[in-house]
């Protein structure tokens, strides 16, 4: 039931005589990247498309979220320390957890 007594279809009635529409979309994952390269995961996500006035908005909830990656910044920076690639880089990023000392030192070993 919502706040003051009202049901999900007298909502959905309310919502429609406003012009706004609500429609579920159905997806299995939700992917969003970041600009410093991280990227965040979102597992059986409930993605609600709500439009009014030609302007569409997405609310979105999720069961469970994983952050991936490593900030452009910290791999360029273990790359050009150790004299890498950007992608052992990250490999040595990935095996420390992000600890970009160990990754510089176990590059270098």
């Amino acid at each position: 039931m919502f706040p003051g007594g009202m049901n999900p279809r007298q909502m959905s009635g309310m919502m429609k005589q406003l012009g706004i529409k609500n429609t579920e979309v159905e997806a299995e994952e939700v992917i969003i990247k970041l600009k410093n390269g991280k990227t965040i995961k979102i597992l059986e996500p409930q993605v609600q498309l709500i439009e009014m006035k030609g302007v569409k908005t997405y609310s979105l909830a999720g069961k469970e979220v994983e952050e991936e990656g490593y900030p452009d910044e910290d791999v360029k920076m273990v790359a050009e320390q150790a004299n890498v690639s950007e992608e052992e880089a990250k490999k040595a990023l990935t095996e420390t957890k992000g600890d970009i000392a160990q990754a510089i030192l176990k590059l270098k070993e």
